[in-house]
Parts: structure tokens; C-alpha cells; sequence
């Protein structure tokens, strides 16, 4: 399916107004002008919306798929990408911990408005990202519009110190039951990757199961940025990154493209069987 891209510039609430660039990727069906997709939030890595991004985005959106990618640090800078070189690691590691945690969250809800407000969105919506977006798709999951999230390496959950003050409370609103029964969520991690390690990794499946959220958690042989497919310093999969796309692709056709109805409870009791 071809696709195409635009932006919009949407003025921001915490900042003075000051906007947020969200770049839009959508099907292009010519013959077909009034078709409706289901749509996805994909949040970035703190480079913002790098070339990897933007191709990971345009192939989702090649599915039949509207998609959001939010410019992360509007209050510092432009919603040009930031280098993948040591300058650019440091400027983007710097922000992170600058921005506030509910800038974070009104980025979400701005970019959700916004798939809702698009003439091509049918309103049903899921969330993706890599590294920091990786932990924004999570957050992302506490707003019930959002009915799916597939969260790649997220970092930061299992130290809480994302945003300002370093004290994020992720993993306390999933304590607090916020994600309970709110949609599926599913996180990857690579066994070797040193921004994450076993005793985070291990924390953040025994919140998500202690809080009995619909979590699918997968640990796979491989270091952080496995999914970039430029400047990964080495660390990009494609094989590895083709298997997850394609699960990642199972997991939203069936969250988002399908309308099942409302989930009836008492449906999910499990029969022992040979």
C-alpha cells in the first residue's frame, strides 16, 4: 500500500503554547477517498524522528495504518532529528531528564487528539516506540484509547527516572491498577542489553503480573536498538527485527483492526487438558 507524509504543528498546554510537531504517515488509497484506518502513536528514541523512525512508521502505515510520530522535545528545540553522534547522545539523554513527565503525557494526548480528529482515523488506536519511546508507548497505554501497546527496550520504567526530577511513577500507576483490563500490552527486551538489565527486566514483569495486566513479555537474544536499521553501532538484527514486526503486526490486527466488542469477563477460564 503506498503511503504519505505530512505534518501538524499543535499548540501545546504546558509550554506556553508553544507547538508540538507531529508528523503523519498514512495509507494513500486514491480511489478510495473516504477510507478509514486504525491508527498508531509510535514515539521515538531521544533523537526524535530519525530516519529509522520515520522507516519503521512508514512500514506500519504501509499496512493500512494511520501513524503519529510526535517531535519528543518541542520546548528545547525544532522538530528537526538530533544526530545519532556523542554531541547528539548527550543533548537527547539531557533533555529526557529535563522535560517534565506530564509534558510527556500531554505529547501523547495531543497526538492521540490528533488521529482522532483525521478524517482517515476510525478512532481505534495502539502505541509503539523504541528506547525512551519505548517507555512513552507504555505510558501511552493508561489512556483507554488506546487499545494495544508494543513497547520495544523501553527504558527507564524499572529505575523510575524518566522526566524531570528523575521520578517517574510508571510501574506505581500500574501498582495503582491503571492498566488493569485497559487493553494489551506487550514488551520486548534484549537479553543483552545493558540499558536494561535482568533485575529491571524482572521488576517490571512481576508489577505487570502482580497487577494482572494482559501482558505478553518477551525476552530475545539480542542488545539495545536491536531495531535500528542505522547507526545501531552495531547492534541492528534484521532477521531478529523482521520476527518482531511481524508479531508486532498479529498483536494490533487483532486489538485494533477488528472490532471484537466489549470483552465480557467470566470467558477466560482455562481448562486443563491433555
Amino acid at each position: 500500500m503506498l503511503i504519505n507524509k505530512t505534518h501538524y504543528d499543535v499548540p501545546s498546554k504546558l509550554d506556553g503554547g508553544k507547538p508540538i510537531r507531529i508528523f503523519v504517515i498514512a495509507p494513500s488509497v486514491p480511489a478510495y477517498p473516504n477510507a478509514k484506518f486504525p491508527a498508531f502513536l509510535v514515539d521515538s528514541e531521544i533523537y526524535q524522528v530519525t530516519g529509522p523512525v520515520e522507516r519503521f512508521a512508514g512500514q506500519i502505515a504501509s499496512h493500512g495504518y494511520v501513524v503519529a510520530c510526535p517531535s519528543s522535545y518541542h520546548e528545547f528545540q525544532g522538530p528537526e532529528a538530533i544526530p545519532y553522534d556523542t554531541e547528539g547522545t548527550d543533548r537527547g539523554n539531557r533533555f529526557k531528564i529535563e522535560k517534565e513527565i506530564a509534558a510527556y503525557d500531554e505529547d501523547a494526548a495531543l497526538a492521540i487528539d490528533l488521529l482522532c480528529s483525521l478524517n482517515n482515523c476510525n478512532g481505534r488506536i495502539a502505541s509503539t516506540g523504541m528506547c525512551l519511546g519505548g517507555h512513552l508507548a507504555f505510558r501511552a497505554a493508561f489512556d483507554p484509547r488506546v487499545l494495544s501497546s508494543f513497547c520495544f527496550f523501553a527504558t527507564d520504567i524499572h529505575s523510575a527516572t524518566l522526566g524531570k526530577g528523575k521520578n517517574d511513577n510508571s510501574l506505581a500507576r500500574v501498582r495503582n491498577g491503571e492498566l488493569t483490563g485497559n487493553g494489551e500490552l506487550v514488551m520486548v527486551f534484549g537479553k543483552q542489553d545493558t540499558h536494561v538489565p535482568r533485575e529491571g527486566r524482572d521488576l517490571i514483569r512481576k508489577t505487570l503480573e502482580d497487577a494482572n495486566v494482559t501482558v505478553t513479555f518477551l525476552e530475545v537474544q539480542a542488545q539495545h536498538a536491536f531495531i535500528r536499521d542505522e547507526e545501531s553501532k552495531g547492534r541492528w538484527d534484521a532477521a531478529l527485527t523482521r520476527s518482531m514486526f511481524t508479531f508486532m503486526m498479529e498483536v494490533f490486527e487483532r486489538t485494533i483492526s477488528r472490532d471484537l466488542g466489549e470483552r465480557v469477563a467470566g470467558n477466560d477460564k482455562i481448562e486443563h487438558v491433555c
